[in-house]
């Protein structure tokens, strides 16, 4: 048995050098995978960037820390806490002072991540200057990086300002430095500060002033608690973890699927040899051994060398990942990491054993006579066991779906849900395909077969007729096309339901915006109340609420702070209990996401700034898409900036009369007027950035392989028709006429692949569009039509030329020598 294995796998070195190439490939990409969720895992030790070159620096409350019963749940506050008064008096008696202020700035011309500071903070960077002068008055600035140059003139939110001056950049921000008294209007509140006083000193001074639990004194590595965004580094890596999580697990699911099934087709292509076999003597145990023995020289040949291009692959992702802002600069790929390389090695192996197994049971089960009878014809391509274990993961996604749709349909609408559902039915049909390959193969040649000519009933009937090659052909279509489908479908359509929320949310004709992080002052917001032609201004501030669920969980719900009476008259929310007018200092507008929401029951709550209250709530919201969230009064918001004024026309008004005079209102102070269509297209909720680049990662990935594994599988089943093509050309056939006719046949393939791959997006985007309309979100099913052309086309050209090409070599020859026969 192993001299006849060897000459096996020398005589059909075709077919096993297609399966080489699928499963050497899977290796690969689970490798990379494998390999860049293990780099991911541990961050480098980072210091100070901001205040580098600074003593001490002291910062107020910014968490809120409460007790449970298993042990204690903390939480960023969404208004921190400046450093009180009292405290910073004592400390102006220590030294020197220096107060931080950061607040975001928007330039035509600059980064899109521009933030500015006071110049005095500059010196704790440190930034140096090396052009130019420090800024003197309120409309000079200096900017850090040579995307501008002195006297440049940048138009920003809170009007032109001239550069004077620029430093070297530092890499962890790009920074706009005010004048101190032009930084204090842009951003009133201070939440921290730098001292240049002995540390013990101020410790000291903080505990006598009784303010040790409002302040934190920052010392040494402890100071990069100070910067912008001290844990990026974890959140990254939390990033990184899911983004490559999900990426290896959707890859690792596409290549385990199209290797079993090139191995299950490369095994089907050999049954008139095992016919063969079997009417010389071989028993069916023989057949088994030799058929495991040629996977595994083949599985442990294509897994090493899939380990080793993975090693290759690996850093190209990694780089990539930083070039495109979805990894730190730090992240390469570890050379100490093994378990990858087992993970995927063996993962190979075990694959190639199975699917050369479980399609070589069915054959050696066979008697001698059957096996050569059914060598030529599908007759029966479905298996018990194929049938048991579609219908089975079919009923469980159909179950799965009614129960999740029953009893928390919001759960459909998070990406852990919706990456991975698709699988489940991706194999589901994937297994039940042949099933559906005669039907679908029928009503695609419909049209062509009623033309004249034999071509059209000739595809028909070779798709049909072959059916484990046409459903082993279509597979990897069939994967692309459901991922691209459901994946792109799912995003599209759950951002589509967000944007229909904030517009049927919305009564307001305009919505005025302000310029920096400070919000609208006073005089602004009476100006803006006083335009004529408006009906009502409400003006609303963003801001959070905390709650502790079942006494173990702090949860973090986004709030808006409202003026009751406006507000009712700019807005409509998704009530289902109470009335938005009822809102009152001592109540809060809750959805049903709450484990409390009934109307005229108190919940005890920590509002944006740690402070703990017990609110009444006055109405209940629908769950919607989640964004909801809750609404209180501005007295429940201490300290949130007005971010938003919302404006009714009044009837009869001239809507542009309206729209001039709220552009002068808000002249001085800086802001934008923009029409409720233009604000609700500026702040729909777009897919982040991790997730979107992440899904763009896993659907190339995926295209590349399965389009490689489309063209090996294609070659692998027209190498097999040599003698059918030669029956061809011996009928009177012309060569062309012969290669037209396999174009045709791998267009068909491709078409029944790209139906079966839509059913599953399709089923996949019903079970999101019904979740929506359980949540009360009208919306319409998003489906990404240019994308999945784009695919199809793309396998298309890739399968006619992995046809035509070994169709065009095989008949090279001429027909006679084609089929054997000595001319």
């Amino acid at each position: 048995m192993p001299s006849t294995t060897l000459r096996t796998l020398r005589h059909r070195w075709p077919t096993f050098v297609g399966s080489f190439v699928a499963l050497a490939l899977g290796v690969a990409l689970i490798a990379v995978m494998g390999l860049a969720l293990a780099s991911s895992q541990d961050a480098p030790a980072r210091g100070p960037e901001r205040f580098a070159a600074a003593r001490v620096v002291v910062k107020g409350q910014d968490t809120l820390t409460v007790p449970t019963s298993l042990d204690e749940r903390t939480h960023k506050l969404a208004q921190p806490r400046p450093v009180p008064d009292a405290v910073v008096a004592k400390l102006r008696d220590l030294g020197t002072v220096v107060q931080d202020r950061s607040f975001a700035v928007r330039a035509e011309r600059g980064p899109a991540d521009l933030v500015g500071h006071p110049w005095s903070t500059a010196a704790f960077a440190p930034y140096e200057l090396n052009a130019g002068r420090a800024p003197r008055a309120a409309d000079e600035v200096v900017v850090s990086g040579d995307w501008a140059r002195p006297g440049t003139r940048l138009r920003t939110g809170g009007g032109t300002v001239r550069v004077v001056g620029t430093v070297a950049g530092l890499g962890f921000e790009n920074a706009v430095f005010y004048t101190d008294a032009r930084a204090a209007r842009l951003s009133t509140r201070s939440l921290q500060l730098a001292v240049d006083a002995d540390p013990a000193t101020v410790r000291e001074a903080v505990r006598g002033g009784g303010a040790t639990a409002a302040v934190h004194v920052l010392t040494g590595d402890a100071r990069r608690y100070a910067d912008a965004d001290p844990d990026r580094d974890s959140e990254a890596l939390t990033a990184m973890n899911a983004m490559f999580g999900t990426a290896g697990g959707v890859s690792g699911f596409v290549s385990v699927f199209v290797v079993a099934s090139t191995f299950a087709f490369a095994v089907a292509q050999r049954r008139r040899e095992f016919g063969l076999l079997r009417t010389a003597g071989a028993t069916p145990g023989q057949l088994r051994r030799m058929v495991a023995s040629e996977a595994l020289v083949v599985g442990v040949l294509a897994s090493a060398a899939g380990c080793v291009l993975g090693s290759y692959g690996a850093p190209m992702l990694a780089e990539w990942a930083v070039q495109e802002g979805l990894a730190p600069r730090w992240f390469v790929i570890g050379d100490h990491h093994t378990w990858p390389y087992h993970v995927a090695f063996w993962t190979g192996l075990f694959v190639a054993l199975c699917g050369a197994l479980a399609a070589s049971w069915r054959a050696g089960r066979t008697g001698p006579t059957e096996a050569l009878r059914e060598a030529s014809v599908d007759t029966r391509p479905m298996t018990w066991g194929r049938w048991l274990a579609g219908s089975a993961l079919l009923a469980t996604a159909a179950v799965t779906l009614v129960l999740a749709l029953v009893t928390s349909p919001g759960d459909l609408l998070q990406r852990k849900t919706y990456m991975s559902r698709p699988m489940l039915l991706i194999t589901a049909v994937a297994l039940l395909a042949p099933v559906l390959v005669r039907p679908l193969a029928r009503l695609a040649a419909w049209l062509p077969a009623r033309l004249p000519g034999a071509a059209g009933m000739l595809v028909r009937e070779n798709a049909a007729a072959g059916v484990r090659r046409t459903a082993a052909v279509a597979a990897p279509v069939l994967v692309t096309v459901a991922l691209a489908g459901s994946l792109l479908g799912a995003t599209a359509t759950l951002g589509g339901a967000k944007a229909t929320e904030i517009r049927e949310r919305t009564a307001a004709d305009f919505v005025v915006t302000p310029a920096g992080d400070a919000g609208f002052d006073a005089a602004t917001l009476k100006r803006l109340r006083a335009v004529p032609g408006s009906t009502a201004a409400s003006a609303s501030s963003s801001s959070a609420v905390y709650v502790l669920e079942d006494g173990v969980a702090l949860i973090r719900s986004d709030a808006r702070a409202v003026e009751p009476g406006p507000f009712a008259a700019t807005a409509r929310l998704p009530l289902t209990a109470g009335k938005a007018r009822d809102l009152d200092d001592d109540s809060i507008i809750v959805n049903e996401e709450w484990a409390e929401h009934t109307v005229g029951e108190r919940v005890d709550v920590w509002l944006g700034d740690g402070t703990r209250k017990s609110l009444k709530i006055a109405a209940v919201m629908t769950t919607g898409t989640g964004n909801n969230g809750v609404y209180v009064t501005p007295r429940n918001a201490p300290s949130a900036p007005v971010d938003r004024v919302e404006v009714r026309v009044a009837a009869g008004a001239d809507a542009a009369a309206v729209a001039s005079g709220l552009r002068r209102a808000v002249r001085v102070s800086g802001g934008e007027v923009l029409t409720k269509d233009a604000w609700v297209r500026a702040t729909s909720p777009e897919t982040n950035r991790t997730t979107r680049m992440g899904l763009i990662m896993v659907l190339g990935i995926a295209l590349l392989y399965t389009g490689i594994s489309l063209a090996n599988t294609m070659v692998m089943a027209t190498s097999d028709r040599v003698r059918e093509l030669a029956a061809l050309r011996l009928a009177g056939a012309t060569g062309w006429q012969v290669l037209r006719l396999v174009a045709a046949e791998a267009l068909m393939v491709v078409a029944i692949g790209g139906l079966l791959g839509a059913l599953v997006a399709g089923l996949n985007l019903v079970g999101m569009w019904s979740a929506l309309g359980l949540l009360s979100v009208g919306t319409t099913v998003e489906i990404p039509w240019a994308t999945l052309g784009a695919i199809l086309c793309a396998c298309a050209v890739l399968a006619v030329t992995a046809a035509v090409a070994p169709a065009g070599l095989a008949l090279r020859g001429g027909a006679m020598s084609t089929t054997g026969v000595r001319e």
